[in-house]
């Protein structure tokens, strides 16, 4: 008597979903969205060499913006603090080093609305 057997099927976990922002054309990489830490900022070097600041807000929405500070110069956004300003509560980052605000949607200092010079390239972000 012969008995059927089942096919072998091998159990593969689920490919945990990855963050990824968009760069000059592609979409880089960064890490698993539970990696972030709400309210901290993470620095991703970039292809071509630039940096982005990538953030996790309170309601569990990701940003990424450039990690250069438009006054000093210095490579520190990921490092700033995370708040919401205005009516609808806006999420921004304040710099850390002479606490500006960034608007995390728009990339606009909230301190010089009218300076395009002074606004932090923004960044579209998407988990695959």
């Amino acid at each position: 008597m012969t008995t059927a057997l089942a096919p072998l099927t091998r159990s593969h976990p689920a490919p945990s979903p990855l963050l990824e922002i968009g760069h000059a054309g592609a979409w880089v990489p960064v890490c698993a969205p539970g990696a972030l830490v709400p309210g901290r900022g993470v620095a991703v070097l970039l292809p071509d060499g630039e940096q982005a600041a990538v953030f996790v807000d309170r309601h569990g929405d990701a940003h990424a913006v450039g990690n250069r500070d438009p006054f000093t110069g210095a490579y520190v956004i990921s490092r700033g603090l995370l708040g919401s300003a205005g009516a609808e509560r806006r999420p921004f980052v304040a710099s850390p080093l002479l606490k500006q605000r960034f608007d995390l949607a728009t990339g606009v200092c909230l301190d010089a609305p009218d300076d395009p010079a002074l606004a932090l390239p923004v960044h579209p972000v998407r988990l695959r």
